[in-house]
């Protein structure tokens, strides 16, 4: 099993997954410990749900059907960007996103191309297993910030068990069909989805790892002897 920091480090956005069930004990085992992720307050804001065979594809033809009718979705639930993104993360996300497509051969002018592979967002990359993660809507935003670590404790916890994910924040865009397919009650809304199973190692676009800035530009060390 891969340690913290090695998962940490090598844990990366999978978006092409070979066509191997995932055992529920596993996933059960992964969800049981990730509960254990600290909140505020222990207020424990999130509501995980896990899927796969029938309760899966039923979903994705939701979504399906939906896009076919709205191409552009239903409105975001949520702002994923602020509308005016500062230049240096625009910068970041315009990279990341050229990188992506690069290893599909895609150009930027592919306008099809780039449609298509955005698409497959909502069949969760193909991955034997999808998963919904949302929150109460009365919560406020320090728990928007408790969800973002069980997310993050649940995708190394997969990566410790040799499972690769995808946390996808484009399933708000579909916000509506998810929670009235998954019968998720008024209270709660879509945060983002999560691809998970087993990588294809041959797939290019599972080649992509972003790039990180300096420790320098992200931490700032007073007080310490030099």
């Amino acid at each position: 099993m891969a340690t913290v920091s090695e998962a940490v480090t090598a844990r990366h956005s999978t978006r092409a997954f070979v066509p191997r069930a995932v055992e529920e004990g596993v996933l059960r085992e992964i969800v049981d410990v990730a509960r254990y992720a600290p909140s505020s307050g222990n207020l424990q804001p999130w509501k995980l749900v896990v899927l796969t065979g029938a309760p899966l594809e039923r979903l994705k033809a939701a979504v399906s059907h939906t896009l076919a009718q709205a191409p552009r979705g239903e409105g975001m639930g949520y702002p994923i960007y602020p509308e005016h993104l500062q230049a240096a993360y625009q910068a970041r996300r315009s990279q990341c996103a050229e990188d992506l497509y690069a290893t599909l051969g895609v150009a930027r002018d592919d306008r099809l191309g780039r449609g298509q592979q955005f698409v497959r967002n909502f069949r969760f990359f193909d991955a034997p297993v999808g998963m919904i993660l949302a929150i109460d809507r009365s919560l406020e935003v320090g728990q928007w910030a408790d969800l973002g670590g069980f997310l993050q404790t649940l995708m190394l916890l997969a990566h410790e068990r040799g499972l690769a994910t995808c946390a996808q924040a484009c399933w708000t865009l579909v916000h509506r069909t998810v929670e009235r397919q998954l019968a998720l009650g008024p209270e709660w809304m879509v945060f983002c989805g999560v691809a998970l199973g087993y990588a294809d190692p041959d797939q290019p676009i599972n080649g992509l790892r972003t790039q990180r800035e300096a420790l320098s530009e992200v931490a700032d060390f007073r007080g310490f002897a030099q």
